[in-house]
């Protein structure tokens, strides 16, 4: 058991749960995870930890109540090897006010009937949710057409390719559309969660319980900041084989497409135009991306100043790396580096 603190206020929010001085006495929001085989563990857990009924008492609120429930009878098997037995059947679904669907290894591995229920329960008022590639059930269901969504960023394209009609967004922790809502990779789900307490209960309510769960109440930047997805290589019979080894040797210098042209014994235009059917990039965008890597390597690496990291990856100053790193990344420098820098003595 959790110890709660004593002095938690009791004050007025708006919102669908909101606290009130007779909160208890307030209809409990139904929240249904659907539970199937394949699913993964980490977000039932954080699904089951940020609805659950503890909660109640530390908050002095009418909470959520939660009901996990098995679309097929029996157990079910989860991601990882191990079963679970689920209290409720389906039939707890109909009649939520909000529907969580969970993420599956292999995106289309839940039941048949998911979208047909899902888009019963969605017409009748609930709030649908996805967590990580839980998205793509939505999408089947016909849910997301005409919408911003997201999931884990490399399942992103994927989604955008099979569901033209959805605007996928990669670059962030998760995505409001009011009735429907979805999150990026496996932690984003507890961002999302939060976000719903926050709407449903308030900011100090939403703030203390990611304190209790020991996980910011909100996290800086998006999911852009995680991506991992450098240039495709370039073997050694290409044409700009040895122009792109020498840009990645001279970063920290001012590089400009005349003087990469004169390297290549082409006009500018003609390098230009080259360059990008060769390497599916213009010349200013490899550097700029090369660059942030760059970066990122430095800021993740060592403690050199925002200003020499900005010298040294060729943005001259930190007010331009500072631009062009939030655009990339969707994060500062600073945070980049306080979240993912690694210990060193040095």
């Amino acid at each position: 058991m959790r110890d709660y603190p004593a002095n938690i206020l009791r004050t007025e929010r708006s919102g669908i749960g909101a606290v009130r001085a007779s909160g208890r006495r307030r209809r409990r929001h139904v929240v249904a995870v659907a539970v199937y085989d394949g699913i993964t563990p980490f977000e039932l857990g954080v699904a089951c930890d940020v609805f659950g009924a503890e909660w109640e008492e530390m908050f002095d609120t009418a909470w959520y109540r939660l009901f996990v429930c098995a679309i097929s009878p029996g157990p079910v098997t989860v991601e990882g090897g191990f079963q679970i037995l689920a209290a409720h059947g389906a039939d707890k679904i109909s009649s939520a006010d909000t529907v969580i669907v969970l993420p599956t290894i292999n995106v289309d591995q839940a039941p048949p009937e998911m979208p047909d229920l899902l888009r019963r329960v969605h017409a009748s008022g609930a709030r649908i949710v996805s967590l990580c590639t839980g998205a793509f059930v939505l999408a089947a269901a016909g849910l997301l057409d005409g919408r911003r969504a997201t999931t884990h960023w490399t399942e992103c394209p994927q989604l955008a390719s099979r569901y033209p009609d959805v605007t996928v967004d990669p670059g962030v922790l998760f995505v409001d559309e009011g009735d429907i809502l979805t999150s990026a990779g496996s932690a984003a789900s507890m961002d999302l969660c939060l976000h719903l307490v926050r709407q449903d209960h308030g900011s100090e309510i939403a703030t203390q319980l990611a304190r209790q769960l020991v996980v910011p109440p909100q996290r800086d930047g998006g999911q852009a900041q995680y991506i991992s997805a450098p240039l495709p290589p370039i073997d050694d019979s290409n044409l700009f084989a040895d122009t792109v080894t020498w840009m990645e040797e001279h970063l920290d210098q001012l590089i400009t497409v005349e003087d990469l042209a004169v390297r290549s014994a082409m006009s500018p235009r003609h390098f230009a135009r080259r360059f990008q059917a060769a390497t599916g990039t213009t010349p200013y965008q490899w550097l700029l991306r090369q660059r942030v890597r760059l970066a990122q390597r430095l800021l993740e690496t060592t403690n050199l100043p925002i200003g020499s990291v900005a010298e040294r990856s060729g943005f001259s100053t930190a007010a331009n790396l500072r631009k062009h790193f939030r655009r990339s990344v969707q994060i500062s420098p600073q945070s980049y580096r306080r979240t993912f820098q690694t210990r060193h003595t040095s």
